[in-house]
């Protein structure tokens, strides 16, 4: 593949050496669970998020549901999530007892809106999952006007920054995946959670060491999900360039615009007062399915993420029966992510937007 559609490694290759040493430090340590790196780490991130309380998980998925959970979701709720989305958004609901209600998205920005949140409200609604899908900005502030806890999925907005601040301290709590592909990746599984609210935090501490604050005295049937030592070790390595990261990412979403591509596609769309750093670059084209075939053949990374969108997924269909969602529907059928990384070059993106131009054109 000439341009990839991820580049992870390459802005690692300078950071060879610090990230060997700290894998070394820990297993001279031999500390592996939720020992010094972590608690560091947990202290870096939440000062670089804003956010008072971070607590390290095992992963995306599982930061939700204790999310969920820590805020009394259960049995008898409702849960205001969108169907555009990665599925685990609303995989997370059902563990708790809960309902996932799906609502709409705006299809130029692909985030939920206050509009798209209260049209699925019901008066069950405990709580909504504000996905900032793609590294753009979810509207937090006017989602929590509507007098509901918002839980930001922020897996894929780390480095982007809102009218109001960093995602993950514009809501009650927020979740991170540190999945290899996202702005700030492990080197295999790991997640977080953010707060600013202590009783949420402890709660949360509680819950993800097996509803135990002490290892004697168990309160509630929790989870074992913890970020290990040599994730976070990694992790803290990798830090202090996110910003530098998230800076490329914006350049490159400005050389794609130079270069032409909104001749030949939509452009994402930032939500109001947001600078994302584009986690996926994914333009809009009737031509979204033919670009996906033709760009691979022509050397260019390209790829659907959810052309089916989580109310049409076969373990949910029961509950997104009847679901009126048409932007999900026309984001589901336009949208297409191309090459974006922290090392994509200006070449690269003069290449994609050739090929782009090819194949949509139809010539060869």
């Amino acid at each position: 593949m000439t341009v990839p559609l991820f580049d992870p490694s390459t802005p690692l290759e300078p950071l060879r050496g610090e990230i060997d040493a700290a894998i070394a430090r820990v297993l001279d340590s031999k500390h592996f669970i939720l020992g010094p790196e972590v608690e560091a780490f947990e202290s870096e991130l939440a000062a670089y998020v804003g956010a008072r309380h971070a607590l390290g998980v095992a992963n995306g998925t599982e930061a939700l549901t204790i999310a969920l959970r820590a805020l009394g979701v259960g049995p008898g709720d409702d849960v205001v999530v969108p169907s555009f989305t990665f599925y685990a958004s609303a995989e997370a609901i059902p563990p708790t007892g809960a309902r996932p209600v799906f609502c709409d998205v705006d299809p130029e920005t692909f985030t939920v809106t206050a509009d798209t949140v209260k049209a699925a409200m019901t008066r069950d609604t405990k709580a909504v999952i504000a996905v900032h899908l793609f590294g753009n900005v979810a509207p937090v502030a006017e989602i929590e006007a509507l007098g509901v806890p918002v839980i930001e999925d922020a897996a894929q907005s780390l480095g982007s920054r809102g009218a109001g601040g960093r995602p993950g301290a514009l809501g009650t709590v927020a979740t991170l995946s540190f999945y290899p592909s996202k702005n700030l990746g492990a080197f295999g599984d790991g997640g977080a959670l953010l707060t600013g609210d202590a009783e949420l935090a402890d709660r949360i501490t509680m819950l993800r060491f097996h509803g135990s604050r002490d290892k004697v005295t168990y309160e509630q049937v929790g989870y074992n999900s913890r970020l290990d030592e040599l994730q976070a070790a990694i992790l803290r390595v990798q830090l202090p360039h996110l910003d530098a990261w998230a800076d490329h990412r914006r350049q490159a979403a400005r050389w794609y615009a130079e270069a032409g591509l909104g001749d030949w596609a939509g452009l994402p769309q930032a939500t109001d007062g947001a600078d994302p750093a584009w986690h996926l670059y994914v333009i809009r084209t009737e031509q979204s399915e033919t670009l996906e075939r033709a760009l691979p053949e022509a050397g260019v990374g390209a790829r659907s993420y959810y052309r089916v969108p989580v109310h049409l997924q076969p373990a949910m269909a029961s509950l997104g029966a009847g679901a009126a969602l048409p932007g999900t529907e026309r984001a589901a059928r336009e949208h297409l992510a191309i090459p974006i990384s922290a090392a994509i070059t200006r070449e690269q993106v003069q290449e994609v937007v050739d090929a782009i131009a090819r194949c949509a054109s139809g010539s060869t």
